[in-house]
């Protein structure tokens, strides 16, 4: 079942009071053009990513429901999405079971544990830790969760739009990187509903929605960019792909070269340190990829900050 504008209301009121209500921060005027813009700074909700809104409406969805068992959540990831659901399953005061590769960084496992999870280090691939978190969830009863394909983790992430509508009710255009889908998904139902475009934007390197449209299906893709380690999904939702169909959504690709490029001016000009894929959604604007028209009011999601900023500081002092 796809997923509706009242599945995103129900979600806002569920995050309420719980998550960082986003903030925008204006861009100087010409930087985009004759365009007026803002950047919506999500890099600074709990653990990092707008992930967190998805995580906790998707426990207390279950808990509404009735459905939240007491052997808690589980979850495959190597990063973002497993953070989310440690830190909202502690707030819902429930067990999180986070399985990552042996290869995942040694500060995300820290912070996983930090965040009270209980985590286990398994095979090289991300496919290796979702089979053990499948097999996990079927012998414990635990609820199984996932990165960004199930409803309620894409109508949480669509309430940094409707908060957005908030502050800019008359926002023509919102630009988005898209990994597997789940951010978009969410972003687009609310957009959609209220007559704001969305760009969707990704690294040629792993272009997973792009290649959906243009096969007129879901398919796996390669992935290769600067971006990967959060928008290195190899297929994106088949809810995705129904939204990016829709009239008002358009698909723009990046070079890695570009979204290294924005994240440093980020850096430089504001410092701002943000993951790649927070950079992906701006170099949209900054290098071209999606030139709006004079007067267009634009607002560039900044999804993530999950990121070792070293390679920002290297050389600056």
């Amino acid at each position: 079942m796809t997923l509706s504008i009242e599945d995103v209301r129900a979600a806002a009121q569920r995050v309420a009071g719980h998550i960082r209500p986003v903030a925008l921060a204006p861009v100087e005027q010409g930087a985009w053009g004759a365009a007026e813009g803002w950047l919506a700074l999500e890099f600074l909700q709990h653990t990092g990513t707008f992930k967190a809104r998805g995580a906790f409406n998707f426990i207390r969805g279950h808990q509404e429901a009735g459905t939240l068992p007491d052997t808690g959540v589980t979850i495959a990831s190597g990063g973002n999405a497993g953070l989310a659901c440690a830190w909202a399953a502690a707030r819902h005061s429930v067990p999180a079971t986070v399985f990552v590769p042996e290869t995942a960084p040694p500060v995300k496992v820290d912070r996983l544990r930090r965040l009270g999870a209980e985590v286990h280090q398994t095979g090289t691939e991300y496919d290796n830790a979702r089979e053990a978190a499948q097999k996990h969830a079927a012998e414990t009863g635990a609820l199984l969760s996932h990165a960004y394909d199930h409803p309620l983790i894409a109508a949480g992430a669509g309430t940094v739009l409707e908060e957005i509508l908030q502050t800019r009710p008359d926002l023509d255009t919102v630009v988005v990187a898209v990994g597997g889908g789940g951010l978009f998904t969410g972003v687009a139902v609310s957009a959609l509903e209220h007559g704001v475009g969305v760009v969707a934007v990704e690294p040629y390197g792993c272009r997973a929605l792009n290649a959906a449209l243009e096969a007129d299906a879901v398919v796996d893709v390669p992935v290769d960019s600067v971006a990967a380690d959060s928008l290195g999904a190899r297929h994106v939702s088949s809810d995705a792909l129904e939204w990016a169909r829709k009239d008002g959504v358009r698909s723009v690709l990046v070079p890695d070269e570009a979204i290294v490029a924005a994240r440093r001016a980020l850096w430089d000009d504001r410092r701002i340190a943000v993951e790649h894929a927070a950079a992906t959604a701006l170099s949209a604007l900054t290098s071209g990829g999606y030139r709006p028209r004079p007067g267009e009011k634009v607002a560039v999601l900044l999804c993530g900050a999950n990121t070792d900023p070293a390679d920002l500081t290297h050389g600056h002092q």
